[in-house]
């Protein structure tokens, strides 16, 4: 990745060809996506408010959550990263965003040094590029504040560069890496459960790396660093009421989706709609037919990435083929790998097995959900962990690609090569035209509604009423938008008590003596207060307000009571 160079009696590290092409993506990628947090887009809603409210209370020092309010799956590092900034600069979308950004930054870092460990440094730069485009989809997992992707992806990632670095033998304080690594599994296991498939085949490539150290001291540190990442959770837990532990919550809602639907249409949502969108091939309002052929591909470059992965396995196994190859290798690489010994050497076929086998049971536990089936768009977020096996899944076409246009194939490998080349092709233009009609005509409509809804909370928090009734996509964010100004007590479209995560605004609201309400212009919470109050004869005052009406009646209106 760089190389020292000597200047005036120090050392300064220059990057290569390869490693400078990458710091230009990256830093065109996150500069792209510091103008979107800069105007909060994608829009905002009550789910990351909600975040943005507990990183507000823990930089209060009021609150100590461990898991999202109202639920008991759902870790809170977001929050908990954001706490310092709101606290110094108070509440407000940019801040509370800028902690995802820089992890987006370190994903990048970390998946271009592990994919030049594993790989080639051309090929490390080409991933790099890809993961800097994204459409809304993709930038909506990266940027917002709604829990568990994009802490997760970063700690998986650093796992698997502590597992190459171990086995090849150049991280010299091995138990606190090996410690270090546990301490990332149990933090992710806090974070977000649906990283489970890729901690388990981190967890095997590591014990494939040292296993025999883990028979001693590094096996006792590495449990006690999952012990320690994971005890939030296990405290929480433990002091949990009957059905309100984790396992408990996870399983009732993993059983509410209702009937099954069948296998082919969840396979059909999960691949045809599911894996593109995760890619940023797809606008977010779902994909086209010709945007559809990377799903159909994707399972076929799966088993190609395990195969590639076996054969390099095999052929980093033989001693007597290393022997042959190795007059032709530079004298460094030969150092390098006689260094590295033997599991130096087939470290990297093994993680990228590893990350083949991660996406396969993520997508595998994605289409087992009627999730899949009913509600792609909406769900397709929970398969942006895949972007970690980028690697894997086009090193195949890759390779094929390099092999063709360097001459070194017969006519069948030509034949492949330009295949592989015209896919490689397709995905990156594909990929970049979705991001440039997101950054052209896709942000009108979020900086719409989150004008809207800051008028909305300029005009409450300037002439009231201060405590309200709202549905839930009101509430939290209106909350968040007035730093608590105003309070807001959740209702469903029937007037009966709704989604309220936090209860203390609840009650606030509960004992307002001239509680108003806010709803969003003729929505069935709107048409069904017009009738409540035209039944009563209260002649409750109302304006609009960006899309908004606001009711004040002069004595409270709580039929659910």
């Amino acid at each position: 990745m760089s190389q020292p160079e000597q200047h005036r009696g120090r050392w300064r590290p220059r990057l290569d060809r390869p490693a400078l092409v990458a710091l230009l993506f990256g830093v065109a990628g996150v500069v792209y996506r510091l103008v979107l947090t800069l105007f909060t887009v994608p829009v905002s809603n009550s789910d990351e408010a909600t975040f943005g409210l507990a990183a507000l209370h823990i930089g209060q020092g009021r609150e100590r959550p461990v898991f999202l309010y109202g639920q008991h799956y759902m870790g809170m590092v977001e929050s908990y990263l954001a706490a310092p900034l709101v606290a110094v600069a108070g509440p407000s979308w940019p801040v509370l965003r800028l902690p995802m950004l820089a992890l987006y930054a370190l994903f990048l870092y970390l998946i271009h040094r592990l994919t030049r460990r594993i790989c080639t440094p051309w090929f490390a730069t080409f991933v790099v590029g890809l993961l800097v485009l994204g459409g809304e989809r993709v930038v909506r997992d990266q940027l917002t504040v709604v829990g568990g992707r994009p802490e997760v992806k970063p700690a998986v990632l650093l796992m698997l560069l502590i597992t190459v670095g171990l086995a090849a033998g150049t991280i010299r304080r091995r138990r606190l890496a090996v410690t270090a690594f546990g301490l990332l599994v149990g933090l992710a296991l806090w974070s977000d459960w649906l990283i489970l498939p890729y901690l388990a085949v981190a967890g095997l490539a590591l014990v494939w790396a040292v296993r025999r150290e883990l028979l001693g001291w590094s096996g006792l540190l590495l449990v006690a660093g999952v012990a320690v990442g994971v005890a939030p959770m296990i405290v929480d837990n433990l002091r949990a009421g009957p059905g309100d532990d984790s396992l408990s919550v996870f399983r009732e809602i993993s059983t509410k989706a209702g009937p099954l639907p069948p296998w082919s249409d969840r396979i059909r949502g999960g691949l045809l709609e599911g894996v593109p969108l995760a890619h940023g091939l797809c606008p977010v309002d779902g994909c086209g037919r010709w945007q559809q052929w990377f799903g159909v591909l994707y399972p076929v470059l799966l088993l190609a990435g395990a195969v590639f992965a076996a054969l390099a396995y095999r052929r980093a196994a033989r001693p007597r083929e290393e022997q042959t190859g190795r007059a032709a290798r530079p004298r460094e690489e030969q150092t390098d790998r006689a260094a590295a010994g033997p599991r130096g050497a087939r470290v990297g076929p093994v993680v990228q097995l590893a990350l083949v086998v991660g996406a396969a049971l993520t997508l595998l536990s994605y289409v087992r959900s009627p999730l899949a089936a009913t509600s792609p768009l909406d769900n397709a977020r929970y398969l942006s962990v895949l972007q970690l096996s980028l690697p894997a899944v086009l090193w195949p076409l890759w390779v094929v690609a390099v092999a063709c246009w360097r001459g070194t194939v017969g006519a069948l490998g030509r034949l492949a090569g330009a295949l592989s080349t015209a896919v490689l092709a397709a995905l990156t233009a594909t990929a970049l035209l979705i991001t440039v009609l997101f950054a052209a005509t896709g942000t009108a409509a979020s900086r719409t509604e989150e004008r809207q809804a800051r008028e909305l909370a300029a005009a409450l928090r300037a002439n009231g009423p201060h405590q309200v009734y709202g549905d839930y996509w009101t509430c939290n964010r209106l909350i968040f938008n007035t730093d608590e100004t105003v309070v807001c007590g959740v209702l469903d479209g029937d007037l009966s008590p709704g989604q309220n995560r936090y209860l203390p605004y609840w009650r606030q609201v509960g004992r307002a003596e001239r509680p108003g309400y806010v709803t969003e212009v003729d929505s069935p919470m709107d048409r069904r207060l017009r009738r409540l109050l035209a039944d009563r004869g209260d002649a409750a005052p109302v304006r609009e307000v960006g899309g908004y009406r606001v009711y004040h009646p002069d004595t409270p209106v709580r039929p659910w009571r």
